[in-house]
């Protein structure tokens, strides 16, 4: 019989609607890959009020009764087959409180009160699966495997509170994605506060329980995040460039984002050797799957079909608005331009292409100040004027609506920018497949998949040389890095290293460095072992 995992996570790419970042992709394919070293896979989540209705015939487990908030809460359990892996189960439960937001996974909150919402959802999670657990109607794992912030609550219950200490019994391992965000909260004297979810703990902990759990630069607020790392048997960073970044501070005057004020409490895991580095990977077709690249540059009917694309993806963004959005607008008058293009049988010199989220993590030192008083973007834009006039850059994200209007400005401004705002998964697909280079200037970085994903179509990628990126692109032989001791040092690099990629793509070696890029391959099945001997075996 598989030793079974227990995935504890709040996004989950298998099932449809409960994909915002990246972890989702994990949750989807690692159960797959973790099959094919014997071990079986489960993962536990909310439905959101959603999720349940889009799975498969899921089994009703009945009711549980939570301690939450200082009341008993009922909470629905059903039961589903993993849509890859058969053997594997998908636990969905069921509350009000998981629906904070309909139809989505979180909520966008408050500047005055941020994670207010979601950490009260995610601590009732915790609550929930600790619940299930020690009450038998979920099996008990051999190994708890918990994801970033929204579980590490879970780490708190099991080491604290004496009607959960049958989890002690079981390895319990914390992956981190994104250590910036951390769920921070108050102590108490707030509705979303440890002592508003677990009244009774609260008044029972000790000094040294307080002291494990508050955050070290904000004493009378917990940290999830940080109970995940300081009461877990191991923790697990999501490349090893990233393991060894999170063990120094934070500098983001210098332009390097590191601990984010929990490197302390990594080093002293780091000594007991209970960190681990393990890069995510991606899923690939067979080599005749695989699409044929354009000779040199995109073609025309592949210019159409990106077109095509983008037209689809501006019309489904439109019908769930009730005014016509200006950003909108803007890039389906662009998209137009290019279509008078095509049909003359005009492609752009150079297609560039960027995709993700609007966050200072991704697009922070595109957005930064030069001397000159344009931004990084700005800077970029012009350049391509002068270099290759009939070059065009293709951005599609969401996130930040303050990042956003700057990039809908420069949208506007210049010609050779088109500024999609939103995401979509046949888009995305399209700009992976039809690019020259993609873009990916993140200022940290713990492992990406999207430029796993430009690769593996064959665009060779432009990376900051940190975290992931660090571990997935080799200068100059699969791709593109730069580095730099701060931010000027980081923007110039960047500049520069993208004229020498543009001068690179117009000689010889480029094929050399797109087939290198293509044949790359980062496989869930090799990384899927890493995963069996460096963290499910016991220390």
């Amino acid at each position: 019989m598989k030793q079974r995992i227990l995935m504890v996570a709040a996004e989950n790419g298998a099932l449809a609607g409960a994909k915002v970042g990246g972890m989702a992709d994990v949750i989807r394919d690692l159960p797959d890959a973790l099959a094919g070293v014997d071990l079986c896979a489960d993962v536990i989540m909310p439905s959101y009020g959603f999720l349940t209705a889009v799975a498969n015939q899921p089994q009703d487990l009945g009711e549980l009764t939570v301690a939450f908030g200082g009341r008993l809460e009922r909470v629905h359990v059903f039961a589903m087959p993993h849509p890859q892996v058969p053997e594997a189960m998908i636990y969905l439960l069921e509350h009000a409180l998981w629906q904070s937001v309909p139809g989505q996974i979180y909520s966008q909150g408050s500047a005055e009160r941020p994670f207010a919402d979601d950490a009260a959802k995610f601590a009732f999670l915790c609550a929930s699966v600790a619940t299930a657990l020690a009450t038998g109607r979920v099996p008990m794992p051999a190994v708890l495997h918990l994801h970033d912030w929204h579980a590490g609550c879970l780490a708190m219950l099991r080491a604290f509170v004496p009607e959960f200490s049958a989890l002690k019994e079981i390895e319990c391992v914390f992956s981190i994605h994104n250590l910036a965000l951390q769920g921070i909260r108050p102590l108490s004297q707030d509705s979303s506060s440890f002592a508003a979810w677990f009244p009774e703990l609260f008044a029972s902990l000790t000094l040294g329980q307080k002291q494990l759990i508050t955050d070290p630069r904000y004493p009378h607020c917990v940290n999830p995040m940080r109970m995940g790392i300081v009461l877990s048997d191991k923790v697990h960073l999501v490349s090893p460039s990233y393991a060894k970044e999170v063990l120094q501070p934070s500098k983001p005057e210098a332009g390097f984002f590191g601990g984010e004020g929990l490197e302390h409490d990594l080093q002293v895991k780091a000594n007991d050797g209970k960190v681990v580095g393990i890069l995510n990977g991606c899923v690939y077709s067979s080599v005749s799957d695989l699409p044929a690249k354009p000779p040199a540059r995109i073609q025309v009917p592949e210019f159409k079909q990106l077109l095509s694309a983008i037209e689809t993806a501006l019309v489904q963004w439109q019908g769930r608005q009730t005014q016509v959005s200006g950003v909108d607008m803007i890039a389906f008058a662009r998209t137009q331009a290019h279509w008078r293009q095509a049909m003359a049988e005009q492609v752009p010199s150079l297609l560039l292409t960027s995709v993700g989220r609007l966050t200072d993590q991704k697009v922070l030192l595109l957005r930064h100040q030069l001397p000159s008083g344009l931004s990084v973007l700005e800077t970029l834009l012009n350049a391509l004027k002068l270099t290759k006039p009939t070059a065009l850059l293709i951005l599609l994200g969401s996130g930040d609506v303050s990042i956003a209007k700057s990039f809908q400005a420069l949208g506007a401004k210049y010609d050779n920018l088109l500024f999609l705002q939103g995401y979509n998964e046949a888009l995305s697909e399209a700009l992976y497949q039809h690019g020259d280079l993609f873009l990916m200037p993140s200022s940290f970085e713990p492992c990406g998949i999207s430029q796993m994903l430009a690769m593996r179509a064959g665009q060779p990628c432009l990376v900051h040389g940190v975290g992931g990126l660090k571990d997935t692109v080799e200068d100059g032989v699969t791709g593109f890095a730069f580095n730099g001791n701060s931010l000027d040092e980081q923007a110039e690099a960047f500049l520069q290293r993208l004229m020498q990629a543009i001068a690179c793509f117009e000689g010889k070696t480029w094929p050399k460095v797109r087939a290198a890029a293509m044949a790359q391959r980062f496989d869930w099945h090799s990384i899927a072992e890493q995963y069996r001997q460096q963290l499910y075996c016991k220390v």
